[in-house]
């Protein structure tokens, strides 16, 4: 399902330069701005974002953890780049502190259900009551309801959809990922997979995962090889 992109605010003029990015850093290029409202992106299976090409949202699921969202936000800020962080609420609960610095370092935060379950396996009540868990996790965290949410396993569900837009959440799913939660992930592998990636789609929404070891020791590596092949980083916030 696709539906026509409203209320954006684009922020054209690069942000690197005003927070003191070196030229051999990443940087991110500009923002854009969404309105906390019901819409659904990622051309995986909505509309896409208004990128062009050789643009790239850097995307991570599943956080916070202490072993490994601490390496991700350092390879972050050693390219000097922002991302999005759509976070379980068991583990916003479990760690609100390395959840509020992800923040704290200019990231942008959303949800990605209180367990990770598998939203169609469950009853509606049971994803209702998911739903309003996160919610309440992620407001006592930063004080404000969340602007966005990523399914678990991208596995939509009507009940979560119409629940979503009564609550003006935007949805937000992928254009690209590089499948890093394999057991035979390396950074060789993953750096492989993403120039696949790339290759393909020429760009878009990047699906990675701060929990997992392999992603956290690859990033450093992904980063500059976006840098190499002249990608930009686009960040995401919502007013």
């Amino acid at each position: 399902m696709k539906i026509a992109m409203t209320g954006l605010l684009l922020s054209l003029a690069g942000i690197a330069g005003a927070t003191g990015c070196g030229p051999d850093q990443l940087g991110t290029a500009r923002t854009i701005t969404l309105k906390r409202e019901a819409a659904l992106y990622g051309a995986l299976q909505h509309a896409p974002l208004p990128l062009k090409k050789g643009e790239v949202v850097l995307t991570f699921d599943d956080g916070p953890v202490p072993a490994t969202t601490p390496l991700v936000l350092k390879a972050l800020a050693d390219q000097c780049a922002q991302a999005t962080f759509f976070m379980v609420g068991s583990n916003l609960e479990k760690s609100p502190e390395l959840a509020r610095r992800v923040v704290e370092e200019g990231h942008t935060t959303g949800v990605h259900s209180q367990t990770h379950a598998n939203l169609t396996m469950m009853s509606a009540q049971e994803q209702l009551a998911d739903l309003r868990q996160v919610q309440a996790a992620y407001q006592a965290v930063f004080g404000k309801a969340t602007p966005a949410y990523r399914f678990p396993y991208l596995e939509e569900t009507p009940t979560m959809l119409a629940a979503l837009k009564e609550a003006g959440i935007t949805v937000m799913s992928i254009d690209l990922g590089i499948n890093d939660w394999l057991p035979e992930d390396t950074t060789d592998i993953l750096v492989q997979r993403l120039v696949k990636s790339l290759d393909d789609t020429g760009g878009g929404i990047i699906l990675m995962h701060d929990v997992n070891v392999p992603t956290a020791q690859a990033l450093p590596a992904l980063l500059k090889l976006l840098k190499q092949r002249g990608y930009s980083v686009v960040h995401l916030e919502w007013n």
